[in-house]
C-alpha cells in the first residue's frame, strides 16, 4: 500500500472512531437525562410545571412574611404571619382555624385541613422566629439573583412557603382531592410555651389521626440530606445539701464533704459512667453553690452567698439530657438517679427531671420514607438524599409525632446558611426544588396507598 493510501485509511479510521464516540456519548447523555428526569407520569410533570410557573409569586410571598416580625414573644406579629398563611390556604380550599395560645402564654397555632381520601399527611411548620421585636435583624434583603437574607427566611418561613407551593401544585395537577392533608403551623417552636402538654396538644392530636408526617425545618441546610431521627431533650435539676460548719472541719466524721464536693462527685460520675454511649449527652449548664442559694427556674437566673472558710450547705445544678429514644432516656435517668444516691458522708442529693421534647427514633418506617423521598429527588434530577447523623439533629416539633404515625421525615424545608443568626440567608432556588420533591413524594405515596386500600 502506498503512503497516500495509508494516510487515507488512517483518516477514515479516525473519522469512524469520532462518529462512534459521538454516538456513544449521545446514548450516555440520553440515558443520564432519562434517569435524571424519570418522572412517572404526565401528572408528575404537571406538578413540576405548576411549581415553576408560580416561582415569582412564591418569592413575593416569602418576602412579605419575612418582613413581618414574628419573634416567639411577639404575639401580634406571630398572629399576623398566621393570618397571611391562613388566607393562602383558604384560597386553596382548605378549612382553617386559629388555636389561641393564651393558656401557654404564646400566640397560638394555625391548622389548615383538606380532603378525606387516601393517605393522611401531616405537614409541620412554624410561624415564629428567634428574632424578637428589638432585634436589629428585621427585613428581607435580596443579596443576589439566587439568595436573600432575612429573619426566619430559612428557619422557617421558607419552609412554610414550600408547604404551600407543594399543595398548590398538587391541586393544580388535579390530585390534591385524592389525599387527606392537615397542615399545622406552630406559633412557638423557637420558645415553646409551657406546659408542653398544652402547647403541643393540637400537634399530638393531629398526628394521632395521620399516617405520614412531613416536617419542613431546614435540617442541616444541605439538600443532599433529610432527617429520619432527632434526639429529644429532658431538663434536669440537681439539689445537693451538705452540713454547714467551719472549713477546718471538712472531711471529718461530724461534717463530711459539703454540698460542692458532693456535686462534683455526681457530675464526675455522670461523665465516667455514661460518656461512651452513642447519641447520649448530658450537659450541666448552670451551677450555684454556697451557704445559701437562690435560683429561679423560669428565668434561669440566680445568686449564691458563701465564704471560703464555711463548708457549703447548698448547691444547685441544672442541665439537659439528650437521647435518641425513650428506652435510652429511661436508662439514662435510672443511672443518673443511682449515681446521685451514692452520697458522700455528711451530704444528700436529689435529682428531678422535667419533660421536654421527645426523641424521634430512626424507625424502619422513617427509613422507608427517606427511600421514597430519595427516589423522587433522583427522578427529578435533584440528586441523592441521605440521612442526617442524629447527633447533629436537635429537638423539633416533628418529634411529637413519634409513635403516632407510620413514618416521618424532617429537613424538607428551605436550604441556606446562618439560621438563628443575623446572617441567615436562603438559597432561593431551593424553594422550587424542595417543593417539587415534597409534591412528587406525596403524589406517589397517595398512589401507593390507594393501590392497597381503595
Amino acid at each position: 500500500m502506498t503512503r497516500n493510501n495509508k494516510l487515507r485509511s488512517a483518516d477514515k479510521f479516525r473519522v469512524n472512531c469520532t462518529a462512534l464516540l459521538t454516538i456513544l456519548l449521545t446514548v450516555i447523555f440520553t440515558a443520564v437525562g432519562s434517569f435524571a428526569g424519570g418522572l412517572e407520569s404526565t401528572t408528575e410533570k404537571a406538578i413540576v410545571k405548576a411549581i415553576d410557573d408560580n416561582q415569582d409569586k412564591a418569592l413575593l410571598l416569602l418576602e412579605k412574611v419575612v418582613n413581618i416580625n414574628s419573634g416567639s414573644l411577639n404575639i401580634v406579629g406571630v398572629r399576623e404571619v398566621g393570618k397571611v398563611f391562613m388566607q393562602e390556604f383558604e384560597a386553596l380550599g382548605f378549612n382553617t382555624r386559629w388555636v389561641d395560645g393564651a393558656q401557654w402564654n404564646r400566640a397560638g397555632h394555625l391548622i389548615a385541613e383538606y380532603g378525606d381520601k387516601g393517605s393522611h399527611f401531616l405537614m409541620i411548620g412554624h410561624l415564629d422566629t428567634v428574632f424578637e421585636s428589638d432585634s436589629p435583624f428585621q427585613g428581607y434583603t435580596r443579596t443576589s439573583d439566587t439568595s436573600a437574607t432575612g429573619p426566619g427566611i430559612v428557619d422557617m418561613k421558607g419552609g412554610n412557603v414550600i408547604i404551600l407551593e407543594c399543595l398548590r401544585a398538587l391541586k393544580l395537577a388535579g390530585v390534591l382531592n385524592q389525599m387527606t392533608v392537615s397542615v399545622v403551623l406552630i406559633g412557638d417552636e423557637e420558645s415553646s410555651g409551657r406546659p408542653l402538654s398544652e402547647s403541643r396538644d393540637l400537634l399530638i392530636q393531629t398526628a394521632d389521626r395521620s399516617d405520614i408526617a412531613l416536617a419542613f425545618e431546614n435540617g442541616d441546610s444541605n439538600p443532599a440530606t433529610a432527617v429520619i431521627a432527632r434526639r429529644g431533650y429532658t431538663g434536669w435539676q440537681l439539689d445537693v445539701r451538705g452540713t454547714p460548719a467551719h472549713s477546718s472541719q471538712i472531711f471529718t466524721e461530724q461534717v463530711g464533704y459539703g454540698s460542692i464536693y458532693e456535686s462534683a462527685r455526681i457530675l464526675t460520675g455522670f461523665y465516667q459512667q455514661m460518656d461512651a454511649e452513642q447519641f447520649l449527652t448530658f450537659n450541666p449548664g448552670i451551677i450555684l453553690g454556697g451557704t445559701t442559694v437562690n435560683y429561679e427556674n423560669e428565668t434561669a437566673r440566680g445568686n449564691s452567698f458563701g465564704k471560703a472558710n464555711i463548708v457549703a450547705e447548698s448547691t444547685v445544678v441544672t442541665g439537659d439530657l439528650r437521647t435518641i429514644s425513650l428506652a435510652q432516656l429511661n436508662s439514662a435517668q435510672q443511672r443518673m438517679q443511682a449515681i446521685v444516691q451514692a452520697n458522700l458522708p455528711g451530704t444528700s442529693a436529689d435529682i428531678t427531671f422535667t419533660a421536654g421534647y421527645p426523641a424521634l427514633a430512626p424507625t424502619q418506617g422513617n427509613r422507608k420514607l427517606l427511600e421514597f423521598y430519595n427516589a423522587a429527588s433522583q427522578d427529578l434530577g435533584l440528586g441523592e438524599v441521605t440521612a442526617v447523623d442524629p447527633a447533629r439533629a436537635g429537638a423539633a416539633d416533628v418529634s411529637f409525632t413519634a409513635g403516632l404515625v407510620e413514618m416521618a421525615l424532617d429537613g424538607m424545608g428551605m436550604m441556606g446558611s446562618g439560621a438563628h443568626t443575623v446572617k441567615e440567608e436562603a438559597d432561593l432556588p431551593q424553594l422550587q426544588s424542595q417543593a417539587k420533591r415534597a409534591a412528587v413524594l406525596m403524589y406517589r405515596l397517595r398512589n401507593r396507598y390507594a393501590s392497597t386500600t381503595d
